[in-house]
């Protein structure tokens, strides 16, 4: 016996997201949707699954935003780098290093949706990634150069998993940026301040319609 059809992310995504360019970094142009409430729960109905997580990759969150506005700006933070791009969403920061010049980018995301909106969104823009959809926090990641991560410190459980592992990358000599606009749960210390923005975000998302955000490197 076969169950259903496994659902068509590419075609859904579609359906329910404009090609629009990211307020911050126009120069970037994602499918992104505008109502968060209705999209979630369509995203359950697709996949039969109800308390699925928020529609991350449909949204350009102001911590993702920020990091790939810098990483245009300085492109030699990756330019001729292996990166690995953390809870990648969109693929906004994967795609704004690819863009700066980075050798090969990989986009990890294990949202369902991720890799077909990543896939859409760097075809959109004229680049090239890998996208991965296994959860590597703990992982090494032998081979890569620099690690990004944008807007990963929102709830207290990811950063109890993602922090001791982005510090223990930096400790290893990679380079970890991280994108955020002063969510709770991100660390008091272990963070070096690169750049500060004024964000345009959605009220949808968040509590007002710029988000200060601010470029960190973590601490080796």
């Amino acid at each position: 016996m076969t169950g259903p059809p496994a659902p068509d992310h590419t075609a859904f995504i579609r359906a329910h997201t404009a090609v629009l360019a990211v307020p911050h970094a126009p120069e970037i142009r994602l499918h992104l949707a505008d109502e968060a409430t209705a999209l979630w729960r369509m995203t359950e109905e697709e996949l039969a699954e109800a308390g699925l997580p928020p529609p991350f990759w449909a949204f350009a969150w102001a911590g993702g935003q920020g990091l790939a506005r810098h990483i245009l700006d300085h492109p030699d933070l990756v330019r001729g780098r292996r990166v690995f791009d953390f809870a990648s969403g969109s693929g906004l920061v994967a795609i704004a290093a690819a863009m700066a010049g980075a050798v090969a980018v990989t986009a990890n995301e294990i949202d369902p949706f991720g890799p077909a909106a990543i896939a859409l969104n760097a075809a959109e823009n004229g680049v090239v990634l890998s996208v991965l959809a296994e959860d590597r926090v703990g992982d090494p990641l032998a081979g890569f150069d620099t690690v990004l991560a944008g807007d990963v410190f929102y709830d207290r459980a990811m950063t109890e998993r993602a922090w001791p592992w982005l510090k223990a990358l930096a400790a290893s000599g990679r380079t970890v940026l991280v994108g955020d606009p002063g969510r709770t749960y991100r660390p008091a210390e272990g963070l070096d301040l690169l750049a500060t923005y004024s964000v345009p975000v959605t009220r949808a998302l968040e509590d007002g319609e710029i988000k200060r955000t601010t470029v960190l490197a973590v601490r080796g």
